[in-house]
């Protein structure tokens, strides 16, 4: 179906007149009005047309804490139930730029935190979706939209986007700015990319990288020119570091179980694979993780929190209140590890091209009081480096997922092992029954 074209075919398809702009985006609108009952989205555009520009037909979803002057912006939260943006957010200006239309705005966690939406995930429903990029994720995996925007603040990119069997590209610390985004937690906060392979994600990326005055973290990745015709490529058989992290108790088995087999598959392919466990002071990210975000996001709910008692989730409360009690010292040694690690974090993967390890303990949890545990994002999302989710496989109908990471700023060439990883695995893009 046309819809369930990527963002590089469908652009391919356009030039080579195998397919119309205005088409696509009707297939994909129709996708959306189809799948209504996984909730992924919070708002559909009324009037979707072809943008004026290279990605002309290329509709987006665009998670709902990221600000769109023509359509609600609700953080997930009831305080912002008719709050209309004056202005796009940084990322949504340069798409449409681009030319790429916002086929609406997708499902987030109230203010990309633990207070869940509606959203079903669509591989099989009553099971999470992951979050708080929920909406967004369910979007790209049912085939609605080629690529869709998330934000990461400890797992909410690369969880969802494995829990729904998508790639999910959260790219280095301030390489995308992050204007008009809804903050948690602004030395955490990163912009994020669901796409449905990554050839998809690095020629998004490509075009999405930059920076801002007005976001103060921003530092660009180097320029990576990838085209229709001048395609990601992969890099030779890598060495690849298997990483298991101080939470590898909470790894259920089929998760360990596909990433020994998927390290062997690359082992056969050529790759190197090795052992790496991290030095012992990167055991403090986790909690350093949590620190800054408690006292950051504290400092800016508290307030909101204050005003609209009735109108926040007690998650959100108990985050404020736990912020509160944090004392200053903790804040700053906290942010003094993080950048101490992230500077050393190169040497620590000298050798070795990427990290291999898991994106989350297990499938999708049921239920949908909870978008599960991110513990094995927080790390690398504390760290700044870029990681990627990968699919590799299911366990009773819902998908599973490999986490690739790299080095600071070194995201081109971790897309680049992923791509091979990929390749070896040789998965075909599905997508879930209606």
């Amino acid at each position: 179906m046309l819809n369930q074209l990527g963002l590089v075919d469908a652009l391919r398809a356009f030039r080579d007149g195998q397919a119309t702009p205005r088409d696509y985006l009707a297939a994909c609108r129709e996708a959306a009005s189809a799948r209504s009952d996984l909730a992924a989205f919070t708002h559909l555009a009324a009037d979707l047309g072809p943008g004026d520009g290279p990605w002309a037909g290329i509709p987006v979803g665009v998670k709902d804490i990221i600000a769109t002057a023509d359509m609600p912006t609700t953080n997930g939260s009831p305080v912002y139930a008719d709050h209309v943006p004056a202005a796009d957010a940084w990322i949504v200006a340069r798409l449409r730029g681009l030319g790429a239309s916002v086929l609406g705005k997708t499902v987030s966690t109230e203010f990309a935190w633990r207070h869940p939406g509606p959203t079903h995930n669509p591989w099989k429903r009553g099971h999470t979706p992951g979050g708080s990029s929920s909406g967004s994720a369910a979007a790209v995996a049912a085939g609605i939209v080629p690529l869709a925007l998330g934000t990461q603040t400890f797992g909410s990119v690369i969880r969802p986007a494995a829990y729904c069997g998508v790639v999910g590209l959260k790219p280095s610390y301030g390489a995308i700015p992050r204007v008009g985004v809804h903050p948690l937690a602004a030395s955490l906060d990163h912009l994020g990319l669901f796409t449905r392979s990554v050839t998809d994600a690095a020629f998004a990326l490509s075009r999405l990288i930059g920076q801002d005055d007005a976001d103060r973290h921003g530092r660009p990745l180097p320029g990576f020119p990838i085209g229709l015709d001048e395609a990601l490529e992969a890099r030779p058989a890598p060495r690849l570091a298997l990483v298991r992290t101080s939470v590898w108790d909470r790894a259920e088995p089929e998760a360990r179980a596909l990433l020994e087999a998927a390290a062997e598959s690359f082992r056969r392919a050529g790759a190197h694979v090795s052992d790496l466990s991290l030095p012992t002071p990167y055991d403090a990210l986790p909690d350093d993780a949590r620190t800054i975000l408690a006292v950051e996001a504290s400092a800016h709910f508290g307030p909101l929190v204050d005003r609209f008692p009735d109108r926040t989730s007690q998650p959100l409360k108990d985050l404020v209140a736990e912020g509160a009690a944090m004392s200053a010292v903790a804040y700053v040694e906290a942010l003094r590890r993080q950048a101490a690690l992230r500077a050393d974090f190169g040497a620590v993967l000298a050798g070795c091209d990427a990290v291999l390890t898991l994106p989350a303990a297990g499938p999708a949890p049921d239920g949908l009081t909870s978008t599960g545990d991110p513990a094995f994002c927080v790390p690398w999302t504390c760290l700044g480096v870029p990681a990627i989710a990968l699919p590799a496989g299911k366990s009773d109908g819902l998908p599973l997922g490999l986490q690739l990471v790299g080095s600071y700023r070194n995201d081109l060439a971790l897309l680049r092992t992923t791509l091979w990883c990929e390749t070896v695995l040789a998965r075909p893009v599905t997508f879930p029954a209606v």
